[in-house]
């Protein structure tokens, strides 16, 4: 859409901005959406990494889709970010306050949080976050060797057609963009929790309204049961946090559009953006936030 306020759509592994196919469009009624590809991924660029990944961490892609909405005339937008694309997202609120007046994250809790709580359990199912963080070339070797494999199983499955297969499964064919995923997952071993460790230790939460949407019966709806869920460890970060479970399993945004276009509109009506906002410390929010 042409007009209205605008939203950043952010995708996540293994898909690419073709997932908001149902999404988009029913936004751009009234909002200018914009739906981009992740560094490595679709058809975006693949800038040479570092020893260090910071190329491929969530700081360098934040910082990047800042510019990319500032230029095409959108210094504050909304973002929404599903799967590697919340941890950008959830990135960019921290990094730059002043250009995101709504956050929401669809079925990821930070990287530190994630890390923190890693046993057989979580390997066994975020089974990319092990694999993908090797050292090169083994894990570019098994993408590339085979590209359609990572679509057959609970991180990949969807029900689309041959084209839309065709159309992620190509960026799989590409050696220097399996690296680039390869190394964004590096960096959310490494740089990307120092990032989120070093927010923690200055106690900076995310000051607007946060959304966070999670696959009813998936991971994020039963791993975390005793710490209040994934809303209990979102509260530490987004004091401002709302959100519930959806039907559709991990990839809802592209299995049940209506319940999420509704979802988030929903949390689009019922909050003031905070344009211009800062990020709190945790001091301020105990004294103004309790809830």
């Amino acid at each position: 859409g042409t007009g209205g306020p605008p939203i950043l759509l952010v995708h996540g592994f293994p898909r690419t901005s073709l997932m908001w196919r149902e999404v988009a469009p029913r936004l751009a009624v009234d909002h200018s959406v914009i739906a981009v590809d992740l560094r490595a991924y679709g058809r975006s660029g693949t800038p040479e990494s570092t020893t260090n990944h910071f190329p491929y961490s969530k700081r360098a892609m934040a910082d990047e889709l800042v510019k990319v909405m500032s230029a095409l005339g959108h210094p504050t937008f909304t973002v929404i970010g599903h799967d590697r694309g919340g941890r950008v997202s959830y990135r960019m609120a921290l990094d730059h306050p002043q250009a995101v007046a709504r956050l929401a994250v669809l079925d990821v809790i930070p990287i530190i949080e994630a890390w923190n709580r890693s046993d057989a359990r979580f390997a066994q199912t975020y089974w990319p976050w092990s694999l993908l963080s090797q050292q090169e070339p083994m894990p570019e070797s098994y993408l590339l060797g085979a590209p359609h494999a990572v679509f057959g199983n609970p991180f990949g499955q969807g029900s689309f057609g041959i084209d839309i297969l065709e159309e992620y499964a190509s960026t799989f064919r590409n050696p220097a963009r399996v690296h680039g995923i390869c190394e964004e997952y590096r960096a959310a071993a490494t740089i990307d929790v120092m990032h989120d460790r070093n927010d923690q230790l200055a106690g900076n939460q995310i000051s607007c309204p946060t959304l966070h949407l999670w696959a009813a019966h998936g991971p994020m709806d039963t791993f975390y049961a005793d710490e209040g869920g994934p809303i209990g460890i979102w509260r530490r970060w987004a004091p401002r946090v709302q959100g519930q479970a959806v039907a559709g399993g991990h990839f809802f945004p592209e299995e049940n559009p209506n319940d999420t276009v509704t979802l988030i509109r929903q949390f689009l009506d019922s909050t003031s953006p905070v344009a211009g906002g800062r990020t709190l410390s945790r001091a301020e929010v105990r004294l103004t936030d309790i809830d």
